[in-house]
């Protein structure tokens, strides 16, 4: 019961927060819900409207799996889906498509680059469906291992509009434990939105993050303690315990 009455900041975006917090709130944490990235929709691109035409539909987040299924009428048979990571795969597997590509550990670019089933592409026509201005490390690898690689921006990232008070007030009376990121921009965004207050706070709370690129980037950011959770829930719920655990 280490996490019990535990505050613990989800920072998703809100679509993919819940099954996070409800997780937790099984663990007998109190999960706080503060989206520092909001995912707006874009329109759909063409190449999403022929997907028989390729070999390989790599999804870079579960906000690209959300968004980017919604414009394919149905997934065809002889077309291979990669994931970036464990929690990208299971949206996939959630939507019904099977078997998925993904690292078996990490969940970023080079993780789904090392995969086996991503060596022999040469030759192979790849779709890449993404958020706007993604990484290019994906595609320039898979270009120099000679595939065929298209770009698909299905949505677009945005820094919410929200009130950060009842954040700021919940960490002051002590009823914030630990903070949650998934990303690099998700923390920048998080520390615009929440000022010189909420850096100082977080000076004084642990960080978790899911894999070392973020906690490269946070580490020049903040002084705070980060600790590297791992991309999948499940690694994030069982770090969170370990750390708390710890502690008592």
């Amino acid at each position: 019961m280490s996490l019990a009455r535990r505050g613990i900041v989800v920072t998703r975006p809100r679509e993919l927060a819940e099954p996070l917090a409800d997780a937790l709130s099984r663990r007998g944490a109190r999960p706080i819900v503060f989206p520092a990235i909001e995912i707006e929709p874009l329109p759909p691109p063409p190449a999403l409207q022929r997907i028989a035409e390729y070999d390989i539909l790599v999804f870079v987040s579960p906000s690209a799996v959300h968004v980017g299924l919604r414009a394919v009428p149905q997934w065809p048979r002889g077309v291979t889906a990669a994931a970036i990571g464990s929690g990208t795969r299971r949206e996939l597997q959630s939507a019904g498509v099977s078997p998925v590509i993904a690292p078996a550990a990490g969940a970023d670019s080079e993780s789904l680059l090392a995969a086996p089933q991503m060596h022999d592409v040469a030759g192979k026509r790849v779709l890449i469906v993404r958020g706007e201005n993604g990484r290019p490390t994906l595609g320039d690898a898979l270009r120099a291992r000679g595939a065929h690689v298209e770009y698909a921006d299905c949505y677009r990232r945005r820094r919410p509009i929200a009130d950060e008070q009842p954040l700021l007030e919940a960490w002051r009376r002590g009823d914030v434990d630990a903070l949650t990121v998934s990303s690099s921009e998700g923390l920048d965004n998080f520390l615009v939105m929440t000022g010189a207050e909420g850096r100082a706070l977080l000076a004084k709370t642990p960080l978790f993050v899911p894999h070392p690129r973020v906690a490269s980037h946070a580490t020049f950011r903040l002084k705070s303690q980060i600790v590297v959770a791992g991309p999948g829930d499940d690694e994030l719920i069982e770090r969170l315990v370990a750390y708390f655990d710890e502690r008592r």
